[in-house]
């Protein structure tokens, strides 16, 4: 039996054009239209062309600062690497990259899928922390994508996996190591351990989205493997809409404070991308330089091959034909539809 498994993943565009970057933006904001509230669907579109074409060229501009957007590339190294680990695990799988908003989007993953005859699909969104508008709506369009296709095959998801020990562990390591390349004291009074979060509307939060609460109990697991006591938290927001997003915001808190230096571990992303390269690496140290503050920004470990191994023990159970709960995974409940399966959910009473 030949398992399909599917890396669910937001997606950037290779190229800095307009011909690129106004679709891919046009895909997101109608993605998440209700934040308007409720419209026809024509004016939704509207809307969203409209949002599109104002964000487009200052987007336009950070990928030309920073050389293209890298993150499909990692995205399928990271595809490649975990078919890799499995393989040699003993099973039998194929790989596929799905991205919600550029290409190869999840309906053409599902397509290739279905076109080499895979017995099963697993999803599995590379979100560190679930939230609504990515790991869940990755899922559901996993879930139409195969629908639409009218193709009668078993599907599997994976949410939620920042418990996954061996991910804390990894990250603690990579910030460790930065740290002393860096000659940095992480417990120094005058350093600031900044953990930046990719932000969200609060209209999320209020509809009974967790993403704020794995961000904290992420972010003090973290902590206590570093050995620090000291730690701000930041949300990096997207306030293209005039609607109310996460707070403290990662600018705010890093400029408004008195630390000589500001190391930055930005836990929401297993790839580098804009809102690593441009927003973090040029606007927020540019902000903190002319204050004289030091920045120090942890890169990425998205190609370290213990996260290859930690995917595969995600997807392991489903492509070995194991209960799952045998892993300790969970039903799901941030999903929007049954069936999902996660390390976040209580074990049942």
């Amino acid at each position: 039996m030949t398992t399909g498994v599917v890396l669910l993943n937001f997606g950037e565009p290779s190229e800095p054009t307009r011909e690129a970057v106004v679709p891919y933006l046009e895909r997101i904001f109608y993605n998440n239209r209700f934040l308007d509230g409720d419209m026809p669907e024509d004016e939704a579109r509207e809307r969203s062309r409209e949002l599109a074409e104002r964000r487009a060229p200052s987007l336009i501009e950070e990928y030309e600062e920073i050389g293209g957007s890298p993150l499909n590339p990692q995205a399928r190294a990271q595809v490649d690497a975990v078919v890799e680990t499995l393989t040699e695990r003993g099973l039998d799988v194929t790989g596929y990259l799905g991205t919600q908003f550029s290409d190869p989007t999840i309906a053409d993953a599902v397509a290739a899928a279905e076109a080499d005859g895979v017995d099963r699909l697993v999803g599995l969104p590379i979100y560190p922390l679930c939230g609504p508008s990515t790991t869940v709506a990755a899922l559901s369009d996993l879930n139409d994508a195969v629908a639409d296709a009218d193709w009668d095959v078993p599907v599997d998801r994976i949410s939620g996996w920042h418990r996954h020990p061996a991910y804390t562990r990894l990250r603690a390591d990579n910030v460790r190591e930065y740290a002393d390349e860096e000659g940095v004291d992480l417990t120094d009074d005058d350093t600031m351990v900044l953990f930046s979060a990719h932000g969200t509307p609060t209209h999320y939060l209020e509809e009974g989205s967790r993403y704020d609460v794995y961000v904290d109990e992420y972010t003090t697991a973290l902590a206590h493997l570093l050995g620090v006591e000291d730690y701000v938290v930041g949300y990096q927001n997207h306030e293209n809409r005039d609607i109310p997003w996460t707070e403290p915001e990662t600018e705010d808190v890093a400029v408004e404070g008195d630390a000589e230096r500001v190391v930055v571990e930005p836990v929401s992303f297993m790839h580098e991308q804009s809102e690593t390269l441009s927003e973090l690496d040029d606007e927020l140290r540019e902000e903190l330089e002319s204050a004289g503050t030091e920045l120090h920004r942890v890169p990425v470990p998205h190609d370290d091959p213990r996260f290859a191994d930690l995917l595969a023990d995600l997807v392991e159970p489903f492509a070995a034909d194991i209960d799952p709960e045998y892993y300790q995974l969970r039903e799901c409940q941030c999903a929007a539809e049954e069936g999902a399966m996660c390390l976040n959910a209580p074990r049942a009473e």
